[in-house]
């Protein structure tokens, strides 16, 4: 097990224990002191509990590496995970506004302030402030989602702690109803929360690209030597990771072996400004305006499997004529190397718009004579 993975399952298990701690805190003040506040806060810290748990299981299964039917590894589990906590807290908004509403509405219920009501709160907003920076700080070094709405509960838990420890403060002065109206603002809180959360987890699960790495990878590829622009472009995130798929625009007149060199510069400037990313790089040959008559004869050419070479070109009227030589293998039969030749005509007349007269040399070659041929 890595660092990192030690460093997430450690702060997620411990995440969990402290919030199975408030919750049976929150749970025995609440019924004690009948604080429709408090206990709303319970009800935050159970589906906090649950969310810790299930924050647990998914960084551990996240952690997989990739295996013939993941491809793209395990790390989406934590997306899923996150989407869930997403669901727990719209559920507990709802029911602390249904609560929060009744007892409004009957005005009946009567609230005893202890100092163990204001003592559990007190704690509670200590443990959610100490949890919230450990998880904050492993989930930003690990690029954890699921730590990342793992922190957001607790951040969340210490607003809406300290809103019913005011509840609490209103109710001491005689003011009743504030204990209902401080459950429905952490409802608000809750709700915000997870519409924050769902968001961006949603993001995450259909593959939306993360904001500005768009433009930042296409700054960095249209600054790499060789590259005329970017044809394609597809991201796909997964957890801490980035798969980036670019198919980039080339001069279709450079040799093979240097588009591969494009390709693979291309390559790890990505991988040294986007870390944790896995890049694949293709390349598209494309005409360019600059190209001379000897450089788009060689081009299609090479297209073809035929080495052009003493070319030479003469203007007659609208017409241009061109005369060249190309190496054939001198395996090939006649017919072969014609129909070979043949072809390169027709894509000839194409590339000039049909305003050519060709005269073209075979030049047969056995393949020491071609290896040794420039």
């Amino acid at each position: 097990m890595s660092s990192h993975e030690e460093k997430k399952q450690s702060v997620a298990l411990s995440s969990v224990a402290a919030s199975l701690l408030l919750t049976a805190m929150k749970i025995v003040v609440g019924l004690m002191t009948g604080s429709i506040g408090i206990l709303s806060e319970a009800a935050h810290s159970a589906m906090d509990f649950g969310a810790a748990a299930l924050t647990w299981f998914a960084v551990r299964v996240s952690d997989k590496p990739a295996d013939e039917k993941h491809h793209y590894g395990h790390t989406k589990v934590e997306s899923v995970s996150a989407l869930i906590e997403t669901g727990l807290l719209i559920l507990t908004s709802i029911w602390i506004v249904y609560e929060a509403v009744t007892r409004l509405m009957s005005g009946t219920t009567e609230i005893e302030v202890t100092w163990y009501a204001i003592a559990v709160i007190v704690i509670s907003i200590v443990v959610d402030i100490s949890r919230a920076s450990a998880l904050k700080k492993v989930a930003k070094e690990t690029k954890s989602q699921a730590l990342e709405a793992d922190a957001l509960h607790f951040t969340s838990d210490i607003v809406s702690s300290a809103v019913v420890l005011a509840g609490l403060g209103f109710v001491a002065l005689g003011i009743h109803w504030a204990d209902a109206v401080a459950g429905m603002v952490v409802a608000v809180l809750v709700a915000k929360a997870a519409w924050e959360l769902g968001r961006k987890t949603f993001d995450v699960l259909v593959d939306a690209a993360p904001e500005g790495l768009s433009e930042q990878i296409e700054e960095i590829v249209v600054n790499s030597p060789g590259v005329i622009g970017i044809h394609k472009m597809r991201i796909k995130p997964a957890g801490p990771f980035v798969f980036i798929d670019l198919t980039i625009s080339v001069s279709r007149t450079l040799p093979q072996e240097k588009v591969l060199e494009i390709c693979a510069g291309v390559e790890e400037r990505l991988k040294a400004e986007i870390p944790d990313s896995d890049v694949t790089v293709n390349a598209r040959p494309v005409v360019l305006d600059s190209e001379t008559v000897t450089e788009r004869i060689h081009a299609i050419g090479m297209n073809h499997g035929l080495h052009a070479h003493n070319i030479l070109t003469s203007l007659t009227g609208d017409h241009k004529q061109i005369t060249f030589d190309v190496e054939v293998d001198s395996r090939q039969t006649i017919q072969q190397a014609h129909d070979a030749v043949t072809e390169l005509e027709k894509e000839l007349h194409r590339e000039f718009n049909g305003q050519i007269d060709l005269c073209i040399h075979l030049d047969l070659l056995n393949s020491e004579e071609r290896a040794t041929r420039p």
